[in-house]
């Protein structure tokens, strides 16, 4: 179960930024946006704290911060015209074998 709120707590890692660049570009709801990013911080960071209870602390801050680094790269990528270069994908690879680097040793 601490795992899968790990899981979680990444994915909600992924909403804060995503409201800060929204907030940024969009005429419409900066409030709105703001808001979506203070609540999946708060949600994000419970998740931390839940699933830390049985996975060692340096695990599951590197998963946590891992899948938000990855989630964001994508999101980037997909909605905001990001660089999607070879060079910026393997290293994105790299943080993948770490993360499961940290979960299989």
């Amino acid at each position: 179960m601490n795992w899968i709120a790990l899981i979680f707590a990444g994915i909600f890692e992924i909403g804060w930024p995503l409201g800060m660049k929204m907030a940024q570009t969009s005429s419409i709801n900066k409030f709105g946006w703001i808001v979506l990013a203070i609540t999946s911080m708060a949600i994000s960071g419970f998740l931390l704290f839940y699933s830390q209870k049985t996975i060692p602390i340096g695990t599951a801050y590197a998963v946590w911060t891992g899948i938000g680094a990855l989630g964001t790269l994508v999101v980037g990528i997909l909605f905001f015209n990001d660089s999607a270069s070879i060079f910026r994908l393997l290293s994105a690879l790299l943080i993948v074998v770490g993360i499961i680097g940290l979960k299989v040793f």
